[in-house]
Protein backbone atom coordinates (compact mmCIF):
# COMPACT_ATOMS: atom_id res chain seq x y z
CA UNK A 1 0.00 0.00 0.00
CA UNK A 2 1.21 3.57 -0.66
CA UNK A 3 2.76 5.23 2.35
CA UNK A 4 0.59 8.35 2.30
CA UNK A 5 0.91 11.02 4.95
CA UNK A 6 -2.39 12.04 6.62
CA UNK A 7 -2.29 15.54 5.11
CA UNK A 8 -4.90 16.75 2.62
CA UNK A 9 -4.14 19.74 0.41
CA UNK A 10 -6.64 21.80 -1.57
CA UNK A 11 -7.43 25.26 -2.90
CA UNK A 12 -9.93 27.77 -1.56
CA UNK A 13 -11.08 31.06 -3.11
CA UNK A 14 -11.13 33.73 -0.41
CA UNK A 15 -12.28 37.34 -0.77
CA UNK A 16 -9.76 39.63 0.95
CA UNK A 17 -10.70 43.31 1.03
CA UNK A 18 -13.06 42.69 -1.88
CA UNK A 19 -10.52 40.88 -4.08
CA UNK A 20 -10.71 37.12 -4.71
CA UNK A 21 -7.55 35.14 -3.93
CA UNK A 22 -6.79 31.51 -4.74
CA UNK A 23 -5.36 30.16 -1.48
CA UNK A 24 -3.67 26.80 -0.98
CA UNK A 25 -4.09 25.09 2.36
CA UNK A 26 -3.32 21.72 3.85
CA UNK A 27 -4.86 20.15 6.91
CA UNK A 28 -4.91 17.08 9.10
CA UNK A 29 -6.72 15.94 12.21
CA UNK A 30 -9.90 16.86 13.99
CA UNK A 31 -10.93 18.82 17.04
CA UNK A 32 -10.18 22.39 18.04
CA UNK A 33 -9.10 24.37 14.92
CA UNK A 34 -5.40 25.26 14.90
CA UNK A 35 -4.59 27.76 12.15
CA UNK A 36 -0.85 27.93 11.37
CA UNK A 37 0.96 30.92 9.83
CA UNK A 38 4.30 30.48 8.06
CA UNK A 39 7.31 32.79 8.22
CA UNK A 40 8.21 35.65 5.89
CA UNK A 41 8.96 34.54 2.33
CA UNK A 42 8.16 30.88 3.03
CA UNK A 43 5.04 28.70 2.96
CA UNK A 44 3.06 26.14 4.93
CA UNK A 45 5.49 23.28 4.18
CA UNK A 46 7.28 24.50 7.30
CA UNK A 47 4.50 22.83 9.32
CA UNK A 48 4.77 19.36 7.80
CA UNK A 49 6.01 17.77 11.03
CA UNK A 50 3.22 19.31 13.08
CA UNK A 51 0.64 18.14 10.51
CA UNK A 52 2.03 14.61 10.86
CA UNK A 53 2.09 14.61 14.67
CA UNK A 54 -0.58 12.17 15.88
CA UNK A 55 -0.78 13.68 19.38
CA UNK A 56 -1.62 17.04 17.85
CA UNK A 57 -4.00 15.82 15.14
CA UNK A 58 -5.98 13.68 17.60
CA UNK A 59 -6.88 16.89 19.44
CA UNK A 60 -6.69 19.65 16.84
CA UNK A 61 -7.83 20.22 13.28
CA UNK A 62 -4.53 21.59 12.02
CA UNK A 63 -4.75 23.96 9.04
CA UNK A 64 -1.73 25.62 7.44
CA UNK A 65 -2.17 27.93 4.46
CA UNK A 66 0.10 29.77 2.06
CA UNK A 67 -0.38 33.53 2.12
CA UNK A 68 -1.19 35.17 -1.24
CA UNK A 69 2.01 35.49 -3.32
CA UNK A 70 3.58 32.62 -1.32
CA UNK A 71 4.16 28.95 -2.01
CA UNK A 72 1.28 27.40 -3.90
CA UNK A 73 -1.13 30.33 -3.45
CA UNK A 74 -1.54 32.77 -6.32
CA UNK A 75 -0.88 36.48 -6.33
CA UNK A 76 -3.82 38.66 -7.45
CA UNK A 77 -4.65 38.58 -11.15
CA UNK A 78 -3.01 41.96 -11.82
CA UNK A 79 0.07 41.25 -9.74
CA UNK A 80 2.54 42.61 -12.33
CA UNK A 81 1.07 46.12 -11.95
CA UNK A 82 2.19 46.50 -8.35
CA UNK A 83 5.14 45.83 -6.07
CA UNK A 84 4.35 43.36 -3.33
CA UNK A 85 4.26 45.00 0.07
CA UNK A 86 2.62 43.33 3.07
CA UNK A 87 1.06 45.63 5.66
CA UNK A 88 -0.28 44.99 9.13
CA UNK A 89 -3.84 45.75 8.01
CA UNK A 90 -3.59 43.53 4.93
CA UNK A 91 -2.05 40.66 6.87
CA UNK A 92 -4.73 40.82 9.53
CA UNK A 93 -7.50 40.93 6.93
CA UNK A 94 -6.06 37.86 5.16
CA UNK A 95 -5.90 35.71 8.30
CA UNK A 96 -9.41 36.59 9.40
CA UNK A 97 -10.81 36.09 5.88
CA UNK A 98 -9.35 32.57 5.80
CA UNK A 99 -10.74 31.49 9.16
CA UNK A 100 -14.15 32.98 8.30
CA UNK A 101 -14.21 31.29 4.87
CA UNK A 102 -13.47 27.97 6.58
CA UNK A 103 -16.11 28.59 9.23
CA UNK A 104 -13.67 28.01 12.08
CA UNK A 105 -15.25 28.30 15.52
CA UNK A 106 -12.96 29.95 18.09
CA UNK A 107 -9.69 28.74 16.56
CA UNK A 108 -6.22 28.81 18.05
CA UNK A 109 -3.93 30.85 15.78
CA UNK A 110 -0.27 29.80 15.78
CA UNK A 111 2.37 31.76 13.90
CA UNK A 112 6.14 32.02 13.65
CA UNK A 113 8.33 35.07 12.98
CA UNK A 114 6.13 37.54 11.09
CA UNK A 115 3.31 35.08 11.88
CA UNK A 116 4.36 35.12 15.51
CA UNK A 117 4.16 38.90 15.44
CA UNK A 118 0.75 39.22 13.80
CA UNK A 119 -0.90 36.74 16.18
CA UNK A 120 -0.41 39.38 18.87
CA UNK A 121 -2.53 41.80 16.85
CA UNK A 122 -5.03 39.03 16.06
CA UNK A 123 -5.47 38.49 19.78
CA UNK A 124 -5.74 42.19 20.52
CA UNK A 125 -8.41 42.82 17.87
CA UNK A 126 -10.38 39.56 17.81
CA UNK A 127 -9.91 37.96 21.23
CA UNK A 128 -13.63 37.21 21.57
CA UNK A 129 -13.49 35.13 18.37
CA UNK A 130 -10.51 33.02 19.44
CA UNK A 131 -9.60 30.35 21.96
CA UNK A 132 -6.03 31.59 22.05
CA UNK A 133 -2.77 32.23 20.26
CA UNK A 134 0.60 30.49 20.20
CA UNK A 135 3.36 32.87 19.18
CA UNK A 136 6.67 31.43 18.02
CA UNK A 137 9.43 34.04 17.91
CA UNK A 138 6.93 36.81 18.70
CA UNK A 139 7.88 40.48 18.92
CA UNK A 140 5.56 43.46 19.24
CA UNK A 141 8.17 45.62 17.49
CA UNK A 142 11.04 44.37 15.32
CA UNK A 143 12.88 47.05 13.32
CA UNK A 144 16.14 46.51 11.45
CA UNK A 145 15.53 43.52 9.13
CA UNK A 146 14.60 45.41 5.94
CA UNK A 147 17.28 45.51 3.25
CA UNK A 148 17.03 46.80 -0.34
CA UNK A 149 19.44 44.08 -1.50
CA UNK A 150 16.80 41.44 -0.73
CA UNK A 151 15.30 42.27 -4.15
CA UNK A 152 17.95 43.47 -6.56
CA UNK A 153 18.41 42.65 -10.29
CA UNK A 154 22.12 41.91 -9.81
CA UNK A 155 21.53 39.35 -7.04
CA UNK A 156 19.97 35.87 -7.13
CA UNK A 157 17.06 36.62 -4.83
CA UNK A 158 16.18 33.02 -4.00
CA UNK A 159 19.66 32.07 -2.87
CA UNK A 160 20.17 35.36 -1.03
CA UNK A 161 16.94 35.10 0.97
CA UNK A 162 17.55 31.42 1.70
CA UNK A 163 21.07 32.06 2.94
CA UNK A 164 20.06 35.25 4.78
CA UNK A 165 17.56 33.24 6.81
CA UNK A 166 19.76 30.14 7.14
CA UNK A 167 21.83 32.01 9.71
CA UNK A 168 18.75 32.34 11.94
CA UNK A 169 18.76 28.61 12.70
CA UNK A 170 20.35 27.36 15.88
CA UNK A 171 23.85 25.93 15.28
CA UNK A 172 22.77 22.72 17.03
CA UNK A 173 19.77 22.07 14.76
CA UNK A 174 20.15 19.13 12.33
CA UNK A 175 21.79 20.23 9.10
CA UNK A 176 19.25 18.40 6.92
CA UNK A 177 16.41 20.32 8.58
CA UNK A 178 18.18 23.65 8.29
CA UNK A 179 18.77 22.98 4.60
CA UNK A 180 15.13 21.97 4.13
CA UNK A 181 14.08 25.43 5.29
CA UNK A 182 16.76 26.90 2.99
CA UNK A 183 15.17 25.04 0.08
CA UNK A 184 11.72 26.43 0.81
CA UNK A 185 13.09 29.95 0.97
CA UNK A 186 14.99 29.55 -2.29
CA UNK A 187 11.67 29.00 -4.09
CA UNK A 188 10.08 32.26 -2.98
CA UNK A 189 8.83 34.62 -5.71
CA UNK A 190 10.94 37.68 -6.59
CA UNK A 191 10.57 40.39 -3.97
CA UNK A 192 8.18 38.41 -1.77
CA UNK A 193 10.54 38.05 1.19
CA UNK A 194 11.44 41.73 0.97
CA UNK A 195 7.74 42.62 0.84
CA UNK A 196 7.12 40.60 3.99
CA UNK A 197 10.06 42.15 5.81
CA UNK A 198 8.65 45.56 4.83
CA UNK A 199 5.69 44.72 7.07
CA UNK A 200 7.79 43.11 9.80
CA UNK A 201 10.43 45.83 10.18
CA UNK A 202 8.83 49.04 8.85
CA UNK A 203 5.06 48.78 9.37
CA UNK A 204 4.73 46.57 12.45
CA UNK A 205 4.34 48.07 15.92
CA UNK A 206 1.85 46.54 18.36
CA UNK A 207 3.45 47.65 21.61
CA UNK A 208 0.32 49.52 22.67
CA UNK A 209 -2.21 47.11 21.13
CA UNK A 210 -1.04 44.09 23.10
CA UNK A 211 -1.82 45.83 26.40
CA UNK A 212 -5.52 45.28 25.62
CA UNK A 213 -5.27 41.47 25.44
CA UNK A 214 -7.27 39.77 28.19
CA UNK A 215 -5.89 36.28 28.72
CA UNK A 216 -9.08 35.29 30.54
CA UNK A 217 -10.81 35.65 27.16
CA UNK A 218 -7.94 34.64 24.83
CA UNK A 219 -5.09 32.45 26.06
CA UNK A 220 -1.56 33.47 25.11
CA UNK A 221 1.51 31.23 24.92
CA UNK A 222 4.80 32.68 23.64
CA UNK A 223 7.88 30.58 22.79
CA UNK A 224 11.18 31.94 21.48
CA UNK A 225 14.47 30.25 20.71
CA UNK A 226 17.52 31.22 22.71
CA UNK A 227 19.58 31.60 19.50
CA UNK A 228 17.11 33.90 17.74
CA UNK A 229 18.63 37.28 16.86
CA UNK A 230 15.75 38.41 14.61
CA UNK A 231 13.20 38.18 17.41
CA UNK A 232 15.40 38.00 20.45
CA UNK A 233 14.34 36.43 23.75
CA UNK A 234 14.40 39.93 25.21
CA UNK A 235 11.88 41.15 22.62
CA UNK A 236 9.49 38.32 23.45
CA UNK A 237 9.98 38.91 27.17
CA UNK A 238 8.96 42.54 26.63
CA UNK A 239 5.81 41.43 24.78
CA UNK A 240 4.90 38.90 27.47
CA UNK A 241 5.39 41.49 30.22
CA UNK A 242 2.75 43.69 28.56
CA UNK A 243 0.17 40.86 28.55
CA UNK A 244 -0.81 39.82 32.10
CA UNK A 245 -1.40 36.08 32.24
CA UNK A 246 0.63 35.25 29.13
CA UNK A 247 2.93 32.24 29.39
CA UNK A 248 6.51 32.64 28.19
CA UNK A 249 9.12 30.01 27.38
CA UNK A 250 12.64 30.62 26.09
CA UNK A 251 13.50 27.42 24.25
CA UNK A 252 16.94 25.96 24.76
CA UNK A 253 18.81 24.99 21.61
CA UNK A 254 16.27 26.64 19.28
CA UNK A 255 16.63 29.27 16.59
CA UNK A 256 14.10 31.27 14.59
CA UNK A 257 12.32 28.36 12.83
CA UNK A 258 11.67 25.74 15.54
CA UNK A 259 8.87 23.86 13.77
CA UNK A 260 11.08 23.02 10.78
CA UNK A 261 14.71 23.34 11.93
CA UNK A 262 14.44 20.91 14.86
CA UNK A 263 10.92 19.56 15.40
CA UNK A 264 12.06 16.73 17.65
CA UNK A 265 13.46 19.07 20.30
CA UNK A 266 10.79 21.71 19.71
CA UNK A 267 7.92 19.26 20.18
CA UNK A 268 7.88 19.15 24.02
CA UNK A 269 7.68 22.94 24.13
CA UNK A 270 4.91 22.96 21.54
CA UNK A 271 2.81 20.32 23.29
CA UNK A 272 2.96 22.22 26.57
CA UNK A 273 1.72 25.36 24.81
CA UNK A 274 -1.05 23.47 23.03
CA UNK A 275 -2.22 21.86 26.29
CA UNK A 276 -2.88 25.38 27.56
CA UNK A 277 -5.37 25.85 24.71
CA UNK A 278 -7.47 22.75 25.46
Amino acid sequence: MPDFEPIAGRYLTVAIDGVDHRIFLEEAGQGLPLLCLHTAGADSRQYRHLLNDAWVTERFRVIAFDMPWHGRSNPPDDWWLTRYRLTTAGYLATIRAVWQALGLDRPVVLGCSMGGAIVLKVAADYQDELTGIVGLESAAYAPGRYNELLHHPAIHGGELCASYTYGLNAPTSPEASRRENWWYYSQSGPGVYQGDVHYYSLDWDAREDIKTIDTARCRVALLTGEYDYSCTPEQTEQAAAAIPGASLTIMKGMGHFPMIENYRDFRPYLLEALKQML
